[in-house]
């Protein structure tokens, strides 16, 4: 009888252990893995926002990526392309101007405290004038996809094939800050273009090589 209960003890032990065990091993990684990163930037950017309700293409800003092997992290002179007018959100904006037509006054330029980091960067006392010639720096964005220096990867071949910025990235237009979304192993590329060759991409026949010149050369 007491064997009994030692038995049925140390089988609960057990079977508790496993359990623990078996809920700690969703977190581990393989070395390189750093799906779910998602560092602070200097500004804080929102894809969701930007792409998701604004609707504005991903190549807008990252240019690079239909004619080059990376996609880029946008210069600020792009930024700058609808931030030299746009400077607080629209319903901030939407207030200042009847305030000021109530006033029968001029509207202020109203910059939102994001966009002030942007224009401190490139050294603008308001969007369209410099504080000081040689104030100006770059934004230190984090980079948040990294891949080792001993794989190539080219969007400007996933691009001219039809595959989607979402199939790599996830759905970045609901992020409000970037993170990795795939692990990006060789598995799941390996596994990405035996799937490519046998269905096709957007209903395009296409021949995604698994050799390994092709990645690692």
């Amino acid at each position: 009888m007491h064997r009994t209960i030692v038995n049925v003890i140390l089988l609960v032990g057990l079977l508790f252990s496993l359990l623990v065990l078996a809920s700690g091993m969703s977190a581990w990684r393989l070395p390189d893995n750093q799906q779910g990163y998602s560092p602070e930037q200097p500004i804080a950017y929102s894809h969701r926002l930007h792409a998701g309700e604004l609707g504005i293409d991903c190549q807008f800003c990252h240019t690079a990526a239909s004619h080059g092997r990376h996609a880029g992290i946008p210069s600020s002179d792009v930024c700058m392309k609808c931030h030299k007018f746009v400077t607080s959100s629209f319903d901030v904006l939407q207030e200042e101007i009847a305030l000021a037509d109530k006033e029968k006054r001029k509207p202020k330029t109203i910059v939102s405290d994001e966009l002030r980091k942007l224009y401190d960067t490139l050294g603008l006392n308001d969007p369209q004038q410099l504080i000081e010639e040689g104030a100006a720096s770059s934004v230190p964005w984090v980079r948040v996809h990294n891949l080792p220096d001993y794989v190539s990867f080219d969007h400007r071949a996933h691009i001219a094939a039809g595959v989607t910025c979402q199939k790599c990235h996830g759905p970045v237009e609901s992020m409000e800050r970037m993170r990795q979304y795939e692990s990006l192993s060789m598995g799941w590329c390996v596994n990405c273009h035996r799937e490519a060759t046998a269905d096709g991409v957007n209903g395009r026949a296409v021949h995604a090589s698994t050799d390994c010149a092709v990645c690692h050369y």
